[in-house]
C-alpha cells in the first residue's frame, strides 16, 4: 500500500483545486467542477471561491454561469448545506444526498408545524402549502419569498421553535416550506434580487429554470458519482472524511467506494486513505505559492481532519460549529487569516512567520483581492476566532 505524504496531499491541492497561480483555471464552470461544488451558504463565497481559482474573473462571469448559461444551479444537499453544483451533477445530489436531506426536514417541519399550532396534522399542512405554492409559480414567474408569502395564503403563519434558548424565536414558516420544496427540486433559487454578495433569490420552478426534467439517480448510484467526483478533487481522504462531507452513513460510503473502485492508501497520519484506481501515481512537488480562501471555501471545508494543511491553527480559524473563516496560504499550508478595513483593504492577520518571499506572495494577493473588490466590504456570519482578534487590531 502506498504512502502519500502531507507534503505530496498539499501538492494536490494546490494543482487540482487550482488555487496555486499556475494552477488556476479558465472559468467559473470548470473551476466549480475542480472542486466538485461550490459551498454557497453565505453568496459571496460563491464569487469569492471563483476568483481564487480564475484569473481575469468578474462578477458578470458568475452571473452568467448562474443565471444565463445556467450551467451553475443552487441546490441544498450534503449534511443540509447550500452549495453551487455543476448543472450535470444535480441528478446525482437529487437521488442521494439532497433525497436524504429532504426525507429528514419533511418529517421535522410536519412535527413543527403541529407543535406551533398552525395545523393537528403537519404533514396534510405541508402538502398543501407545498402544492399551493407550486401552483403559483407553474406559469413560470420567479418571486421573491416576500411576494410569495403574500400571494399564497397558505404560507402565511409562524412558529416557535427553541423556546427559551439565545437563538430560537417566533419564526415565519413560508421560509421553510420554499426550503423544503427546494431540497426536493422542486424548486430553484433563480435570479439574485440584491448585490452579488447578498441572497435574494426569485424562487422559480426548477424544470422551467433548467428548460427539462432531468430524472434523479437512484440512491446507490447517486451517491458513488458524489463520492467518485469527491475522491478525483480531494483524494486522498479517509472513510470518515467522506462521510462526513456526503452527509451520509458508513454503509452508503462503502458501498460507493466498491462501486468506483477506490484504492486503499497509507496517510502519513497513520490512518488509511482512498484513491481513485488511475490515481495512485505519484504527483510532482509545486513551486511555493499563496493563496487567499474566503469564508467556507470548499477547499478549507472538503475534508473532516485537516491537519496536514490547517496544522496548529484549526481552533483559530473556525468557529464553535466548525465553519472555516477566512484563510490564508502559503506553500500549502494555512498561515492566517484576512480581513478588510473600513476603507474595504485587505488586511493580513498572520499566526505564524512567513519567510520574505512568502510575505511579498502574499501581500501581491491581498492587492489582488483588494483591487477586485473595489471597496466592497464583504461581511460573513461565521467569523473565526482569528478574524475577530485580526478585526479588534484594526
Amino acid at each position: 500500500m502506498r504512502l502519500v505524504p502531507d507534503a505530496e496531499r498539499r501538492a494536490r491541492l494546490a494543482q487540482r483545486h487550482g488555487i496555486a497561480p499556475g494552477h488556476r483555471l479558465p472559468d467559473p464552470v470548470e473551476a466549480t467542477r475542480a472542486m466538485t461544488v461550490l459551498h454557497a451558504t453565505e453568496p459571496a463565497t460563491v464569487y469569492l471561491s471563483l476568483l481564487a481559482r480564475v484569473d481575469g474573473l468578474e462578477v458578470a462571469d458568475v452571473d452568467a454561469a448562474l443565471y444565463a448559461d445556467r450551467s451553475l444551479v443552487k441546490q441544498l444537499a450534503m449534511r443540509r448545506t447550500l452549495f453551487v453544483f455543476p448543472r450535470d451533477l444535480l441528478p446525482a445530489a437529487w437521488g442521494s444526498a439532497s433525497a436524504r436531506v429532504a426525507t429528514q426536514l419533511r418529517a421535522r417541519l410536519a412535527k413543527e408545524v403541529e407543535q406551533g399550532g398552525l395545523s393537528a396534522d403537519g404533514a396534510a399542512w405541508l402538502d398543501a402549502a407545498c402544492a399551493a405554492t407550486l401552483a403559483r409559480l407553474a406559469d413560470g414567474a420567479e418571486l421573491s419569498a416576500q411576494t410569495l408569502r403574500e400571494e399564497v395564503p397558505e404560507l402565511d403563519g409562524r412558529v416557535v421553535m427553541s423556546p427559551g434558548k439565545s437563538y430560537g424565536g417566533s419564526f415565519p414558516i413560508a421560509p421553510r416550506v420554499l426550503t423544503q420544496l427546494a431540497v426536493e427540486a422542486r424548486i430553484v433559487r433563480g435570479r439574485n434580487g440584491g448585490h452579488w454578495r447578498t441572497s435574494r433569490p426569485q424562487w422559480t420552478l426548477m424544470d422551467r429554470w433548467l428548460g427539462e426534467s432531468p430524472a434523479p439517480l437512484k440512491s446507490d448510484e447517486g451517491f458513488a458519482e458524489l463520492v467518485g467526483r469527491w475522491l478525483a478533487t480531494f483524494g486522498p481522504g479517509t472513510a470518515a472524511d467522506v462521510q462526513w462531507w456526503l452527509g451520509g452513513t458508513a454503509g452508503a460510503v462503502r458501498h460507493a467506494f466498491a462501486s468506483v473502485g477506490a484504492v486503499e492508501v497509507g496517510l502519513e497520519s497513520g490512518e488509511t486513505g482512498w484513491v481513485l484506481p488511475d490515481d495512485v501515481d505519484v504527483v510532482p512537488e509545486v513551486a511555493p505559492w499563496a493563496a487567499l480562501l474566503p469564508v467556507l471555501d470548499p477547499t478549507v471545508m472538503g475534508w473532516k481532519a485537516r491537519d496536514f494543511f490547517l496544522g496548529p491553527h484549526g481552533a483559530a480559524l473556525f468557529d464553535s460549529n466548525g465553519n472555516a473563516g477566512t484563510t490564508v496560504w502559503w506553500d500549502g499550508r494555512v498561515v492566517g487569516c484576512w480581513v478588510q478595513d473600513a476603507e474595504g483593504v485587505v488586511v493580513l492577520h498572520l499566526l505564524e512567520d512567513v519567510p520574505a518571499e512568502g510575505r511579498a506572495a502574499l501581500d501581491a494577493e491581498a492587492s489582488r483581492l483588494t483591487t477586485w473588490l473595489g471597496g466592497t466590504r464583504v461581511s460573513t456570519v461565521y467569523p473565526s476566532p482569528a478574524m475577530k482578534a485580526a478585526v479588534a487590531a484594526l
